[in-house]
């Protein structure tokens, strides 16, 4: 809450008015000098040219008095933040679309980022890439916090956005071309499941901070005992051995069967079969965005999962927007929101191999697009019911957020496979940034940007339907792998080949 700081040259209204204004209390000072809303509260943002004392009579003859933009900054309401942006720099009123432009420029940052690293990790590698991203996003989120006006805000919040998105893209890929085909969903699913933590964690710290440069600084700390733990990472031996680099291929795969007590298996894997398992493709070729539509089945793929990744981005975002809070305080509601999404986390566990990854992908997104179509017609009395079908639809929309990580990384190949999650990632991005203007379709129709929502969630959901089933199918390793029709499913013969003792090893990381 704010309201415009009174402030008019007291000592010259004293003399002029017989010292009326000094004698006013504050809530008449505030009367005869800030204009009142049409719901009864005083203007956050216009005040009068001068003091009107006829107003303290109550008169209900006062014609139209002119107003001014607030001529001497704002008081602000500190019981829940005590420093924000818009406190600081004073983005209200005029400035309001400067504070809400914040968000888009950092998912404009991320959106690019998702490209630019998604190319990075193609080209020289999971690990080095993911250190990249943790000094970019370590150094620029240090500089926000320390940010003295705006534009450098601005600037800074963009470039964090940029790191940031690299070490979503990059961990989760490292670690899902370590895991072998049993344990990739419990490896997606507990790797999604820090999001979901944080967002109960964070109210906590913001309450007991409540200061955005401290708080800007505390959730970025983590990040520098990342950096520490990164030397003991291993690189992907699959990316490893899909670039040609067999012999740094055997020493991490041996490393892993010391670590998995399987030391026995690397006695036949000597490099020069590993360069058997796996089809190398020229080592000397390099990938780009363009693979990804050269070939019929990768076009398709691509087109469908870039449609996918939008509905699920674009969903989520805007249930978040859209619903209402739950009548609490907003750390409160912040902890609630982050605690309905550990059910649908659960959900996606037990049924995701069962069910398998397709019609769980396209059945989350479905019934997120249901749930927000039928609350339209929850008359704005029901206000539990409304809130209860929203938090439903909520924790759909985040299944469907954990399942796409998982799916889309199994349907790209390893050449590609950054590439891929780069450009789905930048497809997410668009939906994010779209999502809140989405919402001022409100003035046209207030249940209008619900129905847009509820469309595309929609549509995302009969697109994933369209993909090809990656349970219990190995990983591609090159778009010839993804080309071809045979069904790369485990069988007893595999298990004796030197493929599938490569395969064994990546149970457990070194």
């Amino acid at each position: 809450m704010i309201k415009c700081r009174v402030a008019y040259n007291t000592e010259k209204r004293s003399q002029n008015n017989g010292g009326v204004f000094r004698n006013l209390s504050l809530e008449e000072r505030l009367n005869v000098s800030i204009p009142f809303e049409q719901d009864g509260s005083l203007s956050s943002c216009r005040m009068f040219a001068e003091p009107q004392y006829q107003l303290l009579s109550n008169s209900s003859n006062l014609t139209y008095i002119p107003t001014v933009p607030c001529q001497n900054g704002w008081i602000y309401d500190t019981t829940i933040f005590r420093s924000t942006l818009a406190t600081e720099w004073d983005l209200v009123c005029d400035k309001k679309k400067m504070n809400r432009a914040t968000a888009t420029i950092f998912f404009v940052g991320v959106m690019l980022g998702s490209g630019i690293f998604g190319f990075l990790s193609d080209r020289f590698g999971r690990k080095k890439t993911l250190l990249l991203s943790y000094m970019a996003t370590s150094v620029f989120g240090i500089a926000t916090a320390l940010s003295y006006n705006f534009l450098m805000f601005a600037t800074m919040r963009f470039c964090t956005g940029l790191g940031l998105s690299g070490i979503s893209i990059n961990s989760f890929v490292l670690c899902l071309e370590w895991v072998d085909i049993r344990h990739r969903t419990t490896v997606a699913v507990l790797m999604s499941l820090d999001w979901s933590v944080g967002c109960v964690i964070l109210p906590g710290v913001a309450y007991l901070i409540n200061d955005w440069r401290f708080l800007t600084a505390a959730v970025i700390s983590p990040l520098f005992l990342a950096m520490l733990c990164w030397r003991w990472l291993p690189e992907s031996a699959r990316w490893l051995m899909s670039n040609g680099k067999t012999d740094d291929a055997h020493f991490y795969l041996s490393k892993c069967a010391t670590v998995n007590s399987r030391e026995e298996v690397m006695a036949d894997l000597k490099p020069e079969v590993l360069s058997t398992v796996i089809l190398v493709e020229d080592e000397n070729r390099k990938y780009s965005y363009l693979d990804l539509v050269k070939t019929p089945k990768m076009r398709r793929r691509a087109l469908l999962c870039g449609i996918v990744w939008f509905g699920v981005a674009f969903a989520y975002y805007g249930i978040s927007l859209n619903i209402s809070g739950f009548g609490v305080n907003i750390y409160l509601t912040q902890f609630i929101y982050g605690v309905i999404e550990i059910p649908a986390k659960g959900f996606v566990f037990f049924t995701v191999d069962k069910i398998g990854r397709r019609w769980n992908q396209a059945g989350m997104l479905i019934l997120t697009g249901l749930l927000i179509f039928s609350s339209v017609f929850i008359h704005a009395d029901m206000g539990n019911l409304r809130t209860a079908v929203g938090a439903l639809g909520k924790m759909f929309s985040e299944g469907s957020f954990t399942i796409v990580f998982l799916y889309t990384t199994e349907l790209y190949p390893t050449v590609m496979r950054q590439n891929g999650l780069g450009y789905c990632s930048f497809m997410a991005r668009v939906g994010v940034a779209v999502s809140p203007l989405i919402m001022l379709l409100e003035d046209v129709w207030v249940n209008l940007p619900s129905f847009v929502f509820s469309l595309v969630a929609l549509g995302a959901g009969l697109s994933a339907s369209l993909l090809p089933e990656t349970n219990n199918v190995r990983l591609p390793e090159t778009i010839e792998d993804v080309e071809q029709t045979r069904r790369r499913s485990v069988s007893a013969s595999d298990e004796k080949s030197p493929a599938y003792a490569f395969l064994s090893l990546q149970s457990k990381s070194p």
